[in-house]
């Protein structure tokens, strides 16, 4: 029988990282819940277990039913009628297929129907069930939705609302509208209160929803008259229950079919204020949008692992001049280059998710009591890592997705290109993620900060200082001559302190020093594990060079050439 955790070994032993100890006691406060559910670990290895049995739950339905669905969801897609949306029948499957696992709500508190995972193996399984199928993982992943509400919401609405999600009922996040994409302070939709009925009513329009038509519905409005900014903004619970929304279309997309992505009309919908006015965008959204990056990248690294399964099984298959095409050096330095960088991504994902667990496990601590002034710095710290981690991680993970998928289109040849083989579904797929929850630029802007403030370097240096083995010396020397060419690089740009010099080489910036960080994260890989050793060095080689070329083109460019770029 298939399973997508157990053909994967690497699953263990980024689940097994030696932060998850700290991460885990955090989290169960010492255990505590043992003496309320009888299913709660008690202790550490009682809670890896745990994680690895629902894991493999995961990875089971992922290879039995959910990727063998994907091809007829694809095609089917969901239906609207009468303003309502209906999912493929495959969808319906999976639906019922998690919840009967009890796998909605996993990172939710014991306390209110969850499991309580930590973020690593919850973003593990969206991992898996995004190599199944990346347009389903849109649906079950926006349970993440519940965060938000357990973050913010107050403790009537997380007893009203959090275990509905956790069995099984269905989220969205209402952001974008028609003149509002990227930009949401220009969010017009009005949320209007009234005295007399004690909530408040939504009126407008939001486009591009991804399951617009959820049970629960977070949505951003804007509830203070004559304000044009993010002040001005609010969220606001909309239960489907109370009615006053209808979808007026499901649109028609490249990829990820078999997630409806809706338009809404909202029309008198009662509605409730979540945490406090005003701060709808420049608090709660924020949060809910990062928390949707982590998301995205464990969408694009599970559509990197498939496209490098489907590539791999084909290249050793097909025979062209009398051997399997994997033989030919232009082929297998494709294959080792794929494997690279899905390993990179992977790294990258797990090591953003253990900023993030330690983060929130903490800052949710100090909501129960006062933090000890040690255990504030180690949630300043990871708070900052996660920051600096996450708007680098989406960019990074997503672009290597989608180069992942096009290549293994590419080594299919013709036969790629046509709907019989996956690696056309991945392709069509994999496009979307490094645009939806804020684009490759828009991730940019995000992490340039952490370029010019030094938190990059800084953590490249501490990853420069771990004990590594003798035989990973030649690698870790690589990786301090990139680094040096990155600080050269950050110099260069940043010493003549003019901004729009600054913006124009910011995404070259950051991708120098991802490439250092993920050179790095892989060395630890190896260092811990012999089956990362090829691709560490197949990417340390690629990261050099792409560095190099950074280098060259700063070096060589000058803030005039600017204006070759302007559009008049």
């Amino acid at each position: 029988m298939a399973n997508y955790f157990l053909d994967t070994p690497v699953y263990k032993h980024h689940l097994h990282h030696p932060l998850m100890k700290r991460i885990v006691e955090v989290k169960e406060r010492n255990y505590a819940d043992r003496n309320v559910y009888d299913y709660a670990p008690i202790d550490f290895e009682d809670a890896m277990d745990s994680y690895e049995k629902v894991l493999e739950i995961v990875g089971e339905i992922c290879a039995d039913s959910i990727a063998p669905n994907a091809p007829e969801v694809d095609l089917q897609g969901p239906s609207l009628a009468n303003g309502r949306v209906s999912y493929a029948l495959g969808t319906q499957g999976n639906m019922e297929t998690v919840r009967k696992a009890g796998l909605m709500g996993m990172a939710m508190p014991r306390r209110y129907g969850g499991l309580n995972f930590p973020c690593v193996p919850y973003i593990m399984a969206a991992d898996m069930v995004s190599r199944a199928d990346a347009g389903f993982e849109n649906l079950w992943g926006l349970q993440d939705c519940a965060e938000t509400l357990y973050e913010f919401g107050s403790e009537d609405q997380r007893q009203r609302y959090i275990p509905r999600v956790c069995s099984g009922e269905t989220m969205s996040m209402d952001l974008t509208e028609p003149d509002a994409g990227s930009d949401l302070q220009s969010v017009m939709l009005r949320a209007t209160y009234s005295r007399e009925d004690n909530c408040w009513y939504l009126n407008g329009v939001k486009r591009f929803i991804t399951n617009g038509d959820a049970d629960i519905h977070l949505v951003l409005a804007r509830s203070e008259e004559a304000t044009k900014d993010g002040r001005g903004l609010s969220l606001f619970i909309y239960d489907k229950r109370n009615g006053g929304v209808n979808v007026r279309r499901i649109e028609n997309k490249l990829g990820i079919k078999g997630s409806p992505t809706c338009e809404l009309v909202y029309k008198n919908a009662r509605a409730e204020l979540c945490g406090e006015r005003r701060l709808g965008l420049i608090k709660y959204v924020m949060a809910l949008m990062n928390s949707a990056r982590l998301g995205i990248m464990a969408q694009a690294v599970g559509l990197s692992e498939a496209a490098c399964w489907e590539a791999y099984a084909y290249a050793r298959e097909r025979k062209q001049f009398g051997k399997a095409i994997m033989g030919f050096p232009a082929v297998y330095e494709m294959l080792a280059l794929m494997r690279a960088k899905a390993d990179a991504s992977r790294a990258m994902l797990y090591e953003t998710a253990r900023f993030v667990d330690l983060y929130k496990v903490l800052e949710d601590v100090s909501k129960e009591r006062k933090l000890l002034p040690e255990e504030r710095q180690e949630m300043k710290k990871y708070g900052k890592l996660a920051d600096a981690f996450t708007p680098m991680g989406k960019a990074m993970t997503t672009e290597y997705a989608n180069q992942n998928a096009y290549d293994a289109i590419q080594i299919h040849g013709g036969s790629g290109f046509m709907k019989d083989y996956t690696c056309e579904r991945l392709y069509r797929d994999a496009r979307i993620t490094n645009i939806y929850e804020g684009t490759t630029q828009l991730q940019v802007v995000a992490a340039i900060r952490h370029v010019t403030t030094g938190t990059y370097l800084s953590q490249i240096r501490d990853y420069e200082a771990l004990h590594y083995n003798p035989e990973m010396e030649n690698l870790k020397q690589k990786l301090m001559e990139m680094t040096t060419r990155y600080e050269s690089i950050v110099t260069i740009v940043t010493e003549p302190k003019d901004s729009e010099y600054l913006d124009f080489h910011a995404r070259r910036m950051v991708e120098a020093a991802a490439h250092c960080i993920l050179g790095y994260l892989l060395l630890q890989d190896a260092n811990a594990d012999p089956y990362f050793r090829r691709s560490a060095e197949v990417y340390v080689r690629y990261a050099q060079a792409e560095v190099d070329g950074i280098y060259s083109c700063i070096t060589r460019s000058d803030r005039k050439d600017l204006g070759y770029f302007k559009v008049e």
